[in-house]
């Protein structure tokens, strides 16, 4: 577990250098390893393509958009309130953290909760740029979630909790902070039905977005487990075969043979669930 850990942490960190040098970032799907060359901007990836229209992104600064490295948008689903207080799991550089903190306003608050020194210090410069004041960037794991109980109303998160090892334990820790009728509203990538024990076994492809995700039944049953209510899942991009030779090519997979078994298997989806 600490070394896909390290590995995580050293990716997403030159995820946020490459920010800062003006080139897009690396993320979910996208097939450039923790040393590959960067992509570049204007590239198109099956799982981070097209998540923010311009007018959700409009004050928001150019190199927050670059940084997301999500599978969905989850402050357009969440429904967050004035006044509300969020928790962002595995924040990046920031742009649901601020997109939250619009929604929640001057009364509420935003956190956003991340382990790696170079996406908290772009999140940190992100938010000095946009000059919003109710954000507070945390260094933490999402294992261990540094509030108390009962703090926050609404958790979201973007394509982050797949590549926890631990993911009972992110559930949990996530039920906890959560108050008493308080919501989970995350996005991340979702399997339906057997993958290839190639897929799973690769390290790069659990930093991809895709060795790591849970099955949707799994899902549900480990958010019951923690504890949750009213449990959806709600697919909201599903990935053919053309989309997974775009993952696996590189790998050193036979991707003629692989592309066909996960035609349709994975997919971004929304999950909601309730603390009673």
């Amino acid at each position: 577990m600490s070394d896909i850990k390290d590995v995580v942490r050293e990716k997403y960190g030159k995820a946020a250098l490459r920010v800062v040098q003006g080139k897009a970032s690396c993320g979910c799907g996208c097939g450039c390893g923790g040393g590959g060359a960067a992509t570049p901007i204007g590239s198109v990836d099956p799982i981070t393509a097209n998540l923010y229209d311009e007018k959700q992104t409009a004050g928001v600064p150019a190199e927050a958009v670059l940084a997301s490295l999500g599978c969905g948008n989850p402050t357009a689903l969440a429904r967050l309130e004035p006044g509300q207080v969020v928790l962002d799991l595995g924040s990046g550089g920031g742009i649901d953290v601020l997109l939250s903190a619009k929604r929640v306003g001057p009364t509420g608050k935003a956190y956003g909760l991340d382990m790696t020194d170079e996406m908290l210090a772009l999140a940190r410069e992100n938010q000095r740029k946009a000059g919003v004041t109710n954000v507070e960037f945390l260094k933490g794991e999402i294992e261990n979630i540094p509030l108390p109980d009962h703090s926050v109303d609404v958790i979201i998160s973007n394509c982050v909790i797949n590549l926890s090892a631990d993911k009972r334990r992110v559930l949990a820790e996530a039920f906890r902070v959560l108050k008493p009728g308080g919501r989970f509203a995350v996005s991340d990538v979702v399997v339906r039905g057997e993958i290839p024990v190639e897929i799973r076994r690769n390290v790069e492809l659990w930093i991809g977005c895709l060795a790591g995700a849970l099955d949707e039944n799994d899902y549900k049953a480990t958010l019951a487990e923690a504890g949750f209510t009213d449990i959806e899942i709600e697919p909201t991009r599903v990935y053919k075969v053309d989309d997974a030779r775009g993952f696996l090519d590189g790998h050193g997979i036979d991707v003629d043979t692989i592309a066909p078994l996960v035609d349709g298997r994975f997919y971004s989806g929304f999950i909601r669930a309730r603390k009673p």
